[in-house]
């Protein structure tokens, strides 16, 4: 006798795995998988959640490790969705499946939600800069 678990599914199957993964409320009170591999790595993705929502802004100089760890991401949860939509995979591993691009989705939105400083804080942080320098030329000819 074969185990259902190790069957490959169906399309209904398949498209309900794919309406859960692609559906705008899943990550909404859905589990984060403790871990998942990304680049042939294994991150703590609980973990990294947590921290990113301790950051309240990227720095200018951890932008592009910012930038290329959400391009990461966004190709691995693409990469788990290919999957889902074209191999031939039993119940199991598209549970699994879905619970790893939610919780790579997850991941996204706590990066998503870290505030980049825009053009105005940057000019604003510029122009304080300014001041000060120019502050402290005259009170070095002073």
């Amino acid at each position: 006798m074969s185990d259902p678990e190790r069957t490959p599914i169906g399309d209904d199957a398949r498209e309900a795995l794919l309406d859960r993964v692609n559906s705008p409320s899943a990550t909404v009170g859905a589990s984060v998988p403790d871990e998942v591999e990304i680049h042939g790595e294994t991150v703590d993705l609980s973990a990294f959640i947590v921290e990113s929502r301790k950051v309240d802004a990227v720095p200018p100089a951890l932008d592009r490790k910012v930038t290329a760890a959400r391009e990461s991401l966004r190709a691995e949860r693409e990469r788990r969705v290919e999957r889902l939509e074209t191999e031939d995979i039993d119940r199991e591993t598209g549970e699994t499946l879905v619970e790893e691009a939610i919780g790579v989705d997850r991941a996204l939105n706590a990066l998503e939600g870290i505030r980049r400083p825009g053009f105005a804080d940057e000019h604003h942080a510029d122009t304080l800069a300014g001041h000060e320098r120019w502050l402290a030329f005259v009170d070095q000819v002073r």
